[in-house]
């Protein structure tokens, strides 16, 4: 059987890759001459820059994403016996930073329209244990800070923002990670900044918190060989940070290429509304830095997202879902004692949404292929089931 042919990928690093691939080069060239590959120039010069970047006064680099949250509430002085609100509709590492500080995660729903966390439902999960809340802003776009920064005020809860996906996003005249005490920043190869394998940072204007993360990522040593607390070894490597410096000029322009794509998409897409196909709502406007472009298969809908999904990778289209299994139906998290239909809108979005392909270069011609390919396999198909309809409705 030969290999299917892809005509348009889900993420192509290439094209983003090739027109500063010299500068790449140079910059990695750079550090193997001055051997400083731990914790070197570059770290620190790409800490600052995208801590002014993003409008905070300290970054930290770390090795990952997952570590930055980890890292980032440790250093708040969240752990045993404190209680973390974060969204059931989130990529596994905010649960896992959580549980890794030894604190108690609680799940809440999230908003149907845009997958963000429902902060009426996180009003109710508040209790006396309350100590954080960790909103997600998911698919690029900012949970608002003025809700947020009402919600922590009425609350007395601190805000650790989880903007693994939300490089330079905007919203209420804030940006991603400005808006509570720290925030976590993932550099996975395809985030809109992205670095050469694994990476991540703690971005916060609160200076103490900012040591705590530097020491604690460095084995709990600000002084070379003296340890005064326990630490782990999270440094974000100096080859990574240097290509990271080189890519971040280009992120307001890649970011504003990604906008003008899923506003095609929108008017592309527009038609098949009344067949159930529905864009994930943007209430950020411009600040939307769109890292994935959902939609969601509606229950009017005449077929099942399975159907689509197999109709778009026959032609050559990859697409993804962002996330088949909300974080309380994952098997490693059962001793939490969620059970199935705690988070129904979590659940629901899980079974409809489906991520379209999204990188800066994906032209209009390949967005209208893409479409066109949806309408086809929503035209071309029989209706599903009257049952499977109805028990979609009442789950």
């Amino acid at each position: 059987m030969s290999k299917m042919t892809i005509k348009i990928p889900f993420v192509d690093l290439q094209s983003q890759h090739q027109p500063i691939e010299n500068q790449i080069q140079q910059a990695i060239q750079k550090v193997l001459q001055q051997g400083d590959f731990i914790l070197g120039k570059a770290v620190s010069e790409f800490e600052s820059a995208f801590a002014a970047a993003s409008g905070v006064g300290y970054g930290v680099g770390v090795a990952s994403g997952t570590d930055a949250i980890a890292l980032g509430l440790k250093a708040c002085n969240i752990g045993p016996g404190d209680e973390v609100i974060l969204p059931a509709n989130t990529f596994v590492a905010t649960l896992i930073g959580v549980l890794q500080v030894g604190a108690k995660p609680i799940l809440v729903d999230c908003d149907p329209l845009t997958a963000l966390i429902d902060l009426e439902a996180a009003a109710k999960a508040v209790t006396t244990n309350t100590k954080a809340i960790i909103p997600v802003h998911l698919y690029g776009q900012m949970v608002s800070p003025q809700k947020l920064i009402d919600f922590a005020q009425t609350h007395k809860v601190l805000i650790f923002e989880d903007a693994a996906q939300a490089h330079l996003a905007h919203r209420e005249g804030y940006q991603a990670g400005s808006v509570g005490t720290a925030a976590a920043f993932s550099f996975y190869p395809s985030k809109n900044l992205g670095a050469l394998g694994d990476g991540g940072i703690l971005l916060t204007s609160d200076a103490d918190i900012a040591k705590k993360v530097a020491s604690i990522r460095n084995y709990g040593s600000s002084q070379k060989y003296v340890h005064v607390e326990l630490g782990t070894n999270s440094r974000l490597d100096t080859l990574q940070a240097a290509v990271l410096l080189e890519k971040l000029p280009h992120l307001s322009q890649w970011n504003s290429d990604r906008l003008t794509i899923a506003q095609t998409y929108d008017l592309e897409l527009a038609p098949l509304a009344s067949a159930g196909i529905i864009p994930m709502q943007n209430q950020s406007g411009t600040g939307h830095v769109y890292h994935l472009y959902v939609i969601k298969i509606d229950d009017s809908c005449p077929v099942e997202r399975q159907h689509i999904q197999e109709q778009l990778t026959a032609v050559g289209i990859q697409t993804g879902i962002h996330y088949p299994i909300p974080c309380h139906l994952q098997p490693a998290f059962t001793d939490l004692g969620y059970k199935p239909g705690d988070f129904p809108q979590s659940e629901k979005l899980a079974r409809q949404i489906l991520s379209l392909p999204m990188y800066p270069g994906l032209n209009q011609s390949q967005i209208r292929e893409v479409v066109a390919a949806i309408a086809k396999a929503v035209e071309d198909f029989p209706e599903k089931p009257a049952s499977t309809t109805q028990e979609s409705k009442v789950a």
